[in-house]
């Protein structure tokens, strides 16, 4: 079985799926993990916006709308 590197959650396209290993931004890491979001989750990205201004992900068995700029700090292996 080969390793992936982890990758930004911004750059799936919808029906890609990973697991969520890592932030990059604290202050963002903070409100995620409020949220839910946790590393160890599996991201699935369900769609996007035409012009790319929110994601729908689920996380897990929870669906959320998150900003490009969010997606671009969570890292999926």
């Amino acid at each position: 079985m080969p390793f992936s590197l982890p990758a930004a959650a911004s750059l799936f396209s919808p029906g890609q799926s990973g697991t969520i290993e890592r932030f990059t931004n604290e202050q963002l890491a903070g409100k995620l993990l409020d949220i839910g979001v946790r590393p160890g989750s599996r991201l699935r990205v369900v769609r996007k916006s035409p012009f790319g201004g929110s994601w729908y992900v689920k996380i897990d068995r929870q669906c959320l709308a998150l900003r490009k700029k969010e997606l671009a700090c969570i890292m999926v292996k």
